[in-house]
């Protein structure tokens, strides 16, 4: 898949007409199931209620834009995971998003966490999450980082190249460490993902090539320090994948590996995680498979390769952080403009322009990615149009939802709710154009409160080192 183009959507093959999978709805006050949280519903009022809180009174007293998380939600797909990949280690990845509320949420249904840089791990840490049910990635994690996490006691640390497996047992020589280590193996297999998202291909600046025999000398160093426990092996293919079928290829390379390593070093490695990536729906075209499917399905592939390879199946571990974050959370936004556009042949496209964009969602920017969207303040009876919701900021690609239908009678003021966004999305959030970045709040059983502050100018120039005024005369 070739890289977004700076304006993004703009530029994207669906016409004013929207892309092909796009179907008018019958009744546009819909709300479509997959698309949205669990307790995400249309109120007696006109307006979405979540978690049991309507959310123009969650506008009104929390302002927006704001990330509105559902507790339920967050906690049954946790335990969903949970309970139909019985048996493995359930490792919720933190970068998808993370605040101190929902990592005690992750820890209470009996998950683990990945995380990939110190300041995951000291937010982990922070919270008073268990270092031994952490474990730490990344390509190039600083000796800080390394050091923090041998003396906190992290469960298991992934090594990404030679370099970091001489430096890791350096320093845990240093404090009498013995932490255990995944070998971090490329297999080869492109997920059908965006380019970027992509991690299991050799071009790519993630983890040891087993083609190239990278991973088995990775394999033989690790074991070669006597300051290094050497767990097994792990594999991630890519991000927003909806089935097992990439993982097929993946898993009978991988534990094509773990038997040379017994065969050959004469060690049996005793866990491998497979990584995760695990899809939702963004859109009505997204049919993701649930979590008993998936588990099903990596069973089944796990036990038939190790049937054919004569090798006991070591203990597994998944990683599935966007498909409990991502449908837990929405965003809301105030609309500001709206304007018809004129796009040719005598068509004209509706573009609501909203009080956010690219500083809270810059996926549709970054990857092209698509959402959906509703008006969340009220109902309406006005018939549906093709409608572009975009974003604040000084940027032609500044695109919210390049496409969905909205009641021809939107206005300013209203309310848009866009689903789907507990994933990546306050991650990468930034402060271009100097905007503040919004708060994020939970609601449950009616009730709303803020677990993430939203920031203000203040937070903003807190940083900025003022110059100290010219000396004249």
């Amino acid at each position: 898949m070739s890289r977004a183009h700076e304006a993004g959507a703009l530029h994207a093959e669906a016409g004013h007409r929207g892309p092909h999978w796009l179907r008018q709805p019958d009744d546009v006050n819909l709300l479509v199931p997959k698309l949205w949280s669990l307790t995400a519903r249309r109120g007696d009022d006109g307006a979405v209620h979540v978690g049991g809180v309507p959310l123009p009174q969650l506008a009104a007293e929390h302002q927006t834009p704001s990330y509105v998380l559902d507790e339920a939600d967050f906690r049954q797909r946790a335990a969903s995971f949970r309970d139909a990949f019985s048996g493995f280690d359930v490792y919720y990845a933190g970068k998808a998003f993370m605040c101190s509320a929902l990592l005690r949420w992750v820890a209470e249904e009996g998950l683990s966490l990945d995380v990939c840089t110190g300041g995951e791990l000291g937010l982990a840490l922070r919270a008073g999450f268990d270092p031994a049910r952490i474990g730490l990635h990344g390509n190039n994690k600083t000796e800080a980082e390394l050091a923090r996490a041998l003396e906190a006691g992290v469960g298991r640390i992934i090594v990404d190249s030679h370099q970091e497996i001489e430096r890791l047992g350096r320093l845990a020589e240093q404090r009498g460490a013995l932490p255990g280590v995944l070998v971090r193996v490329t297999v080869g297999v492109e997920a059908h993902t965006h380019e970027y998202i992509a991690t299991a291909h050799e071009d790519q600046k993630f983890g040891f090539s087993i083609a190239e025999g990278e991973a088995f000398a990775a394999v033989h160093r690790v074991l070669s320090s006597p300051h290094l426990r050497l767990l097994g092996l792990h594999s991630h293919i890519g991000s927003q994948i909806w089935d097992t079928s990439g993982f097929e290829v993946a898993a009978r390379r991988v534990l094509a590996l773990h038997a040379r390593v017994r065969a050959e070093l004469g060690v049996e490695l005793p866990e491998l995680d497979l990584g995760g990536g695990f899809g939702i729906a963004y859109t009505t075209q997204d049919d993701p498979d649930p979590p008993a499917v998936l588990a099903s399905g990596l069973r089944d592939i796990v036990l038939h390769e190790c049937r054919a390879l004569r090798i006991d199946p070591p203990q597994l571990s998944v990683e599935p952080g966007r498909a409990l974050a991502g449908p837990a959370m929405c965003t809301l936004y105030e609309v500001g403009t709206v304007k018809p556009v004129a796009v040719g042949s005598g068509a004209t496209r509706l573009y609501v322009s909203v009080d956010g964009g690219m500083s809270d969602n810059v996926r549709p920017a970054l990857y092209d990615a698509d959402y959906s969207c509703t008006l969340a303040s009220r109902a309406s009876s006005a018939a549906p149009v093709l409608a572009r919701v975009v974003g604040r900021h000084c940027e032609s690609g500044d695109i919210v939802v390049k496409d969905e239908f909205l009641p021809g009678d939107v206005r300013p003021g209203d309310l848009i709710a866009v689903p789907g966004t507990g994933a990546y999305c306050r991650s990468l959030a930034s402060n271009y154009n100097h905007v503040p970045r919004p708060g994020v709040v939970s609601v449950r059983d009616g009730v709303a409160r803020t677990v993430v502050r939203r920031e203000t100018e203040r937070d903003l120039y807190a940083l900025d080192v003022a110059a100290e005024p010219a000396v004249t005369g």
